[in-house]
């Protein structure tokens, strides 16, 4: 099955600027929203209509929800942790309705929504401080919370699938694996798992530190029903890496690369120009 690809790159391409973050109802919203992609579900859902349709026209199956940094701990940054859940509910319901019109034209061949649990902007494993090793910027009790409360709005909004994705720590997925169990059970509900690691670097393993295999064996308790590997690498550099987890999986396994590792070129300061100017 084809997942759909990703919905940063393609809301750039929209360019958008401050004012179309905030729409009418956060005209007035105290710190900047630009960049907050996950809050166009409401203040401009028909853009996130199109790009979820273009995904399906191009051949998807699955329908990823835009809600990556949905997360009220990730909302944080912009001040927003209150409307999380209404975010989620959203986000899946949009997608929910494209995923909708495309299975009523092809009854055959139903389209399905993955409700998706980001990473988060914080780790669980890893001290924010150089300084201070032993100090962690969130618990794994307040990631079990933002998850719980995201998973209930993506279950109600409609998804039929739960993503955890992009996991760079594997204490925050188990956080988010303990959240989706015990939402779903208060819910009444048993949408299936899926899970996807993030290699961030040609060294083969996760931020916090595991191989491909050894972070399998951390979550396979979780009984998912597919886990992959997705995004940081692109699809060259991540092949020996979901080549292994293809060897060690017992389920489904996904692979969804992004273009690849950026090619920054940076220019050194070397002092001032004639005319006065810095040259970088």
């Amino acid at each position: 099955m084809v997942l759909d690809g990703g919905m940063g790159t393609m809301i750039q391409s929209y360019k958008l600027e401050e004012e179309d973050y905030r729409g009418s109802r956060f005209a007035d919203w105290p710190c900047d929203l630009k960049g907050n992609n996950d809050l166009l579900v409401l203040s401009k859902p028909a853009v996130i209509r199109e790009i979820h349709d273009a995904y399906l026209a191009a051949g998807a199956d699955i329908l990823e929800t835009n809600t990556f940094n949905a997360t009220s701990i990730a909302m944080s940054d912009y001040q927003m942790e209150s409307l999380s859940a209404e975010i989620n509910f959203e986000a899946a319901r949009l997608a929910r309705a494209c995923a909708d019109v495309w299975t009523a034209k092809t009854p055959d061949r139903p389209r399905y929504v993955a409700g998706v649990l980001g990473p988060t902007n914080r780790t669980c494993s890893i001290s924010p401080d150089v300084n201070d090793p032993a100090y962690r910027n969130v618990t794994f009790n307040q990631l079990v919370e933002a998850y719980r409360e995201s998973t209930r709005a993506l279950v109600e909004g409609g998804s039929d699938i739960i993503m955890i994705e992009t996991v760079f720590d594997t204490l925050n997925a188990k956080a988010a694996i303990y959240a989706v169990q015990t939402e779903m059970e208060a819910l009444g509900v048993a949408l299936p798992l899926m899970i996807s690691g993030t290699i961030t670097d040609a060294s083969g393993r996760t931020l916090s530190g595991q191989t491909t295999e050894a972070f399998y064996n951390s979550l396979r308790h979780a009984e998912p029903l597919s886990f992959g590997l997705n995004c940081a690498l692109g699809p060259d550099e991540l092949r020996q890496y979901v080549a292994e987890l293809s060897r060690i999986a017992e389920g489904y396994v996904t692979a969804h690369p992004n273009a690849g590792l950026p090619q920054c070129l940076w220019r050194i300061r070397s002092g001032c120009g004639s005319d006065g100017a810095a040259d970088w």
